[in-house]
């Protein structure tokens, strides 16, 4: 079982199929009591063990050391189910079960338990497994402590227990974190001074009041309601029985958390009040920072009188150290204002009422000419930083633009689909590098726009020069940035025209393979028809699958061919696209055509003999079976196989005038036998029949005339004989034809 603690919310829509709980009575060991309801439906073994998982997360260590008792309602559920599932409490909870009762039907398991006995496993399981009824089940467990479905008095509305379970657990991640962030905001404060820049770091996520109300609400809704939506008692004569109070410790646990909630917002409470008494001291103390004589005066003056950004690099780098030159001669008037504050300061710590209200004027005098003036040199050196960060991009850009201006113009003639992929690629690449520098100009740009829209505004006494000069500024900024947009936009429509060439030039290629793969294809078919399409079958239902077969190949190979001349004719659009010379695929359309005409041939050929081997075999098959079977119909099928045979040997000629043979002669010769044997049956047949139209004859004369006929019969029969003897020798001569026929071949 893992050691992770699980969340209702995370696997709530499990937890509503109750595929398991906890109704909160207990077995006569003290000894909790969970029950796994099976239904018809097939139960999902992982959902199963996420809500075992969870359900066993929530008792304390010293319940789980008293074991459980696991209640297994197969009544409704297959044999095979109810198995996997006390298989699988052995992975999940082997150590915690005492016991496993599985709640059978009455008659239904009788004969596949005997299959599987679980005494017989208890020592490998690791617990009990014990067969019971569900009217039986009392003899284990006290039928106080069992739900009505077992015939119990236990009430348990799993919903109910469902919806508080997720108000606590809420509560619980609420107030825990909360009282994190109270104990470092209170724990913080010890060590450092608190300003307006802390005013965020002084807010919780969480509202204490709203969370503490809801700790309330829950907490007299455990002492009144029950937890788990059990309002019975204990079992006979035995204590009153809570499962959150005593066994799953959710109501000491909300009393714990809303004990130190109102131990730390009290402290969080009083540190605000600290916290503001703080601020107030050192807004005082930070208006002692001015020297209001020099600062109004020389000051001011130098920042007035340097307003440029420069044009490059070089003239921004310039600017930046002629202003390091400005803020040291502040700092000096500065220093000289940190004594002055120490003394104001020691002043108002003495509590001297007729100088406190002087004092404080002199506070304000001195912040607000202090904050004006370190603003505007702030000011100024976030614009010569904006400035010089603003040119190196521009800079940076320019060279990037340069060289993708150079791989455009350079003409790329690439010699298969890889090289032209490569190209594309890199061309996309510096691509991609040139609009991610634009969007970093817009922003350092934008930046510094903002940055000289955002310094301090001047004395109304102040000349017309500072305004213009920023003018200036304001447009040479927005006319580099236009620059460069129409640069890269110069260079995205060629590249959008490079992009298209690149990849019709790739589908070229693309097309020439593929084409070229389905000659190869087509070639293979052609080669597989003629050397293993050789049999015909035994008899009609073989042959006729065959046959079915065939036509599927055939089809195949259309579909080939089809693909093949779709690609050459892209292959002649793409060409004329690109306005380039014929290329190597251009004797792939005589190869493709070559080769499906003669696979168009063979498949022909291969169709006829099949279908002259199906009206064979089933000629064959009919005068086999009949009874009385017409001298016409075996000369027919006699007629079929000799033709059959004779276009066995017959070789495939092409439409070049090359000629094949379908496989090899043994397989030939293997395929004719078959028709041979077929036709020995089918003479056999005729000479039954014979013999018995000559004893039916023989019968008819000897009634009619006694003996009269015996010389007519003998010579009749000996002109039979001979007969026969003519027709066998002729069966011979014809089938050594054959086999020279095939040796030949």
């Amino acid at each position: 079982m893992s050691n992770v603690t699980m969340e209702a919310t995370t696997i709530l829509p499990i937890l509503k199929k109750k595929l398991a709980f906890l109704s909160g009575g207990k077995d006569r060991r003290s000894g909790l009591i969970l029950t796994i309801p099976l239904c018809s439906d097939q139960t999902s073994m992982e959902e199963l063990s996420d809500t075992l998982d969870y359900l066993l997360s929530i008792p304390s260590e010293k319940c789980k050391a008293r074991g459980f008792t696991v209640i297994v309602d197969g009544r409704k559920s297959q044999w095979n189910i109810v198995k996997t599932v006390v298989l699988m409490l052995q992975n999940v909870i082997p150590a915690e079960v005492s016991l496993v009762c599985v709640v059978k039907p009455d008659e239904f398991w009788d004969k596949k338990v005997t299959h599987f006995c679980f005494w017989k496993e208890k020592d490998r399981l690791g617990f009990e497994v014990i067969l019971v009824s569900a009217n039986k089940l009392t003899r284990y467990i006290e039928p106080c402590q069992l739900t009505d479905d077992f015939g119990g008095s236990l009430d348990y509305d799993h919903s109910d227990w469902l919806s508080k379970r997720l108000v606590f657990e809420k509560f619980t991640k609420e107030s825990t974190s909360l009282l994190d962030e109270l104990s470092i905001i209170n724990d913080g404060e010890k060590s450092s001074s608190m300003d307006k820049s802390a005013d965020c770091a002084l807010l919780p996520s969480f509202d204490p009041e709203t969370v503490l109300q809801t700790g309330h609400e829950l907490l007299s809704e455990l002492q009144q309601r029950r937890f788990n939506g059990s309002e019975g008692g204990g079992g006979q004569g035995g204590p009153a029985w809570c499962p959150m109070e005593e066994e799953l410790l959710a109501q000491p646990q909300v009393m714990k958390l809303l004990d130190s909630l109102r131990e730390q917002y009290t402290r969080y409470q009083e540190l605000c009040r600290q916290r503001n008494k703080r601020t107030q001291l050192d807004e005082i103390h930070a208006k002692v920072m001015q020297v209001v004589n020099w600062l109004q005066g020389p000051g001011s003056e130098l920042l007035k009188t340097h307003q440029a950004i420069g044009d490059s690099m070089r003239a921004a780098q310039a600017l930046q150290q002629k202003h390091e030159e400005i803020e040291s001669q502040h700092s000096e008037w500065f220093a000289v204002y940190v004594e002055l504050n120490q003394q104001i300061a020691a002043l108002l710590s003495a509590g001297e009422e007729e100088e406190a209200a002087e004092l404080k004027s002199l506070q304000q005098q001195l912040s607000d000419v202090c904050y004006r003036q370190a603003a505007q040199l702030e000011g100024r050196q976030n614009v010569l930083q904006a400035a010089q960060t603003f040119h190196s991009t521009t800079q940076e850009l320019s060279q990037q633009l340069d060289g993708l201006l150079g791989m455009l113009c350079a003409d790329v003639a690439p010699s298969d689909g890889a090289s032209i992929q490569q190209n594309l690629k890199l061309l996309e690449e510096k691509l991609q590098t040139v609009e991610a520098g634009l969007a970093a100009l817009r922003q350092k740009g934008g930046l510094l726009l903002e940055q000289m829209c955002s310094q301090p505004s001047w004395a109304l006494e102040e000349t017309e020069s500072p305004a213009g000069e920023q003018q200036d500024n304001v447009q040479h900024i927005q006319s580099v940035m236009e620059e460069m947009q129409q640069r890269k936009q110069r260079c995205e429509d060629m590249v959008d025209v490079r992009r298209l060439k690149m990849l019709q030039m790739v589908q070229l290629f693309k097309c020439e393979e593929d084409a070229l793969q389905a000659v190869e294809w087509l070639g293979e078919l052609l080669d597989a028809l003629l050397k293993t399409h050789v049999r015909l079958g035994d008899e009609s239902q073989e042959t006729r699958t065959m046959l079915d077969k065939h036509r599927k190949f055939v089809d195949v190979a259309q579909s080939t061919y089809d693909y093949g001349r779709q690609l050459l004719q892209a292959t002649v659009v793409l060409c004329q696209s690109l306005r380039c010379t014929t290329r190597s695929s251009g004797d792939t359309l005589p190869r493709l055509n070559r080769v499906w005409k003669q696979f168009s041939v063979s498949a022909e050929e291969r169709q006829q003999r099949l279908e002259l081997a199906l009206n064979f075999h089933s000629a064959a098959e009919k005068v086999l079976q009949q009874e009385c079977v017409e001298a016409d119909s075996l000369d027919e099928v006699d007629s079929s196989g000799k033709t059959l045979l004779d276009r066995l040997t017959m070789p495939i000629i092409f439409p070049d005038g090359s000629e094949q043979y379908f496989g090899s002669p043994s397989d030939t010769a293997a395929a004719a036998e078959g028709v041979r044997e077929r036709l020995l049956l089918v003479e056999e047949r005729r000479l039954q029949l014979q013999e018995a139209r000559l004893h039916n004859a023989d019968e008819d004369e000897a009634l009619m005339v006694q003996g009269a006929g015996l010389d007519v019969i003998g010579e009749e029969l000996s002109e039979k004989e001979e007969q026969d003897e003519e027709e066998e020798k002729e069966a011979e001569q014809r089938d050594e034809e054959f086999e020279r026929a095939t040796q030949d071949c």
